[in-house]
């Protein structure tokens, strides 16, 4: 994985790599969810929700099916829900839903608040998954582009707070979290070349 030569605290952990997030052997992989948490239901459709429950199994829609049975309402836009991996090489699935926007329309503040906590929430749960399994060191997580896709939120504002509220959090959390790795994963070129300009 390239790394950013930034100097900055936390750009040592950071990475960026264009391919299947489904096929990285991390701590976790992070799913741009919907609401309902409980994957997509058109077979044969291209969004990340799909392909990772498609690669994960059925036991990983079970799981979150348990989730939303318990909590008994929607997921909060925003928020992050976590799950073992199942059949991916990744031990966890943190799941999240990101703000959607009409196509064409600039995010409010609210929703870029909304898009910077899916990043801030998952890497808490994940922070305190790990801690609680005494697993802290040499953590790794990857990141989709959140929201970038049909939920229209336009990759080049995305990015900077993607890696901006992961770089903070990071410096937040330094001393829990030296060992880790956070992969931005794209999947089109346009987004990667966006974070690799950010980034560098």
């Amino acid at each position: 994985l390239p790394h950013s030569s930034k100097d900055a605290r936390g750009f040592e952990q950071i990475a960026l790599w264009k391919g299947d997030i489904t096929t990285l052997k991390t701590t976790a992989i992070v799913n741009a969810a919907n609401s309902a948490l409980l994957g997509c239901f058109q077979p044969t459709h291209k969004c990340i929700d799909n392909v990772i429950h498609c690669m994960a199994g059925p036991r990983l829609r079970a799981a979150c099916h348990d989730i939303m049975s318990r909590q008994a309402h929607e997921e909060s836009t925003g928020n992050a829900q976590i799950t073992p991996g199942f059949a991916l090489p990744a031990q966890y699935v943190l799941h999240t839903v990101g703000p959607q926007l009409r196509r064409g329309s600039k995010p409010s503040g609210a929703e870029r608040d909304q898009l910077q906590s899916c990043y801030t929430k998952s890497l808490d749960l994940l922070l305190e998954t790990v801690s609680s399994s005494k697993q802290e060191e040499n953590v790794s997580v990857a990141f989709p582009c959140i929201s970038t896709g049909l939920f229209a939120f336009p990759s080049d504002e995305a990015v900077p707070i993607a890696v901006d509220s992961v770089l903070e959090w990071l410096a937040t959390h330094e001393d829990e979290t030296r060992g880790w790795k956070v992969v931005f994963n794209t999947f089109l070129k346009k987004d990667y070349d966006l974070y690799k300009t950010y980034i560098e």
